[in-house]
């Protein structure tokens, strides 16, 4: 006889708990945020699982791309100087092929990734059709206070319609950070604005950012495990945070003020983020 009957029941004591989280997102729309560091932190194949664990319960998911580590190191390799105004990277016309190199190859990492088959892994033989295409439209920022910003746009819309289609029939969709204009013009996006339009005009249930930090932390050392948009709003004025933690907390804020009913930041850098997140919301 094998002694294995509490390991066992604590096995079906799991997955009981675990029905009720199984049925109340099964159907639902998740907006993901990948920025390009995650691609890169030790994490990320387990991140590959869980997004699969997700998608076989049910759950729609619309990943956007980030790529801003990999578009600044190919800058820095052939030293050309890049600037950032008001956290938007000035996109000139002559460094438009490296963005677009640079933001392809994080595209084409992801795909492989997703298209593994995940062998060795107890989602060995899931199969992940993941597509992607030109389902953002955008249009150029112009010229701001002076300053030409190029090739760097903002969201003009989502081809809503087209990416549903793609939902129903099963599919994950992967949205760059690169948005198309109506004339065919190519423009560098803000992930987090990808992210927070593809999310209010999808109608999402919820809209997930991964960042460095696992949230936002109070002067104690405390996480604060919820935020209200006010809480969050009087955060982002006062305290002292990093570049990229404060465009997540930004963009969740953003999110939630259009309309998207919860927002949730996670950091790439804790093993299982995703699921406990979900698990416990």
């Amino acid at each position: 006889m094998r002694n294995s009957v509490p390991e066992d029941l604590k096995y079906v004591d799991w997955f009981r708990h675990s029905s009720p989280y199984i049925n109340a997102h099964r159907g639902k729309t998740f907006v993901i945020l990948i920025p390009g560091e995650a691609v890169e932190c030790t994490h990320f194949s387990s991140i590959i699982h869980d997004l699969a664990l997700l998608d076989s319960l049910g759950i729609r998911l619309v990943l956007v791309q980030g790529a801003r580590p990999q578009i600044s190191r190919t800058l820095e390799n052939k030293r050309i100087i890049s600037r950032v105004e008001d956290n938007y990277r000035i996109t000139p016309q002559d460094q438009l092929l490296d963005v677009i190199q640079a933001s392809a190859a994080v595209r084409v990492q992801l795909e492989a990734q997703l298209s593994m088959g995940l062998s060795n892994t107890p989602m060995d033989g899931a199969r992940l059709k993941v597509c992607s295409g030109n389902y953002v439209i955008a249009r150029p920022l112009g010229v701001v206070d002076g300053i030409d910003y190029g090739h760097s746009g903002e969201v003009r819309r989502i081809d809503t319609e087209a990416i549903f289609r793609l939902l129903e029939d099963d599919n994950m969709v992967l949205l760059p950070h690169l948005g198309f204009s109506p004339t065919g013009e190519v423009f560098n996006l803000k992930s987090e604005d990808v992210a927070i339009q593809a999310a209010v005009q999808l109608k999402a249930d919820k809209l997930v950012i991964f960042s460095e930090e696992e949230g936002i932390f109070k002067e104690d050392g405390e996480l604060y495990s919820e935020l209200l948009t006010k809480d969050a709003e009087a955060i982002l004025k006062a305290q002292s945070l990093s570049n990229m933690t404060h465009a997540a907390l930004d963009a969740c804020v953003q999110a939630v003020r259009q309309g998207v009913p919860r927002a949730h930041l996670i950091s790439y850098n804790e093993n299982g983020g995703l699921l406990r997140e979900h698990l416990h919301s």
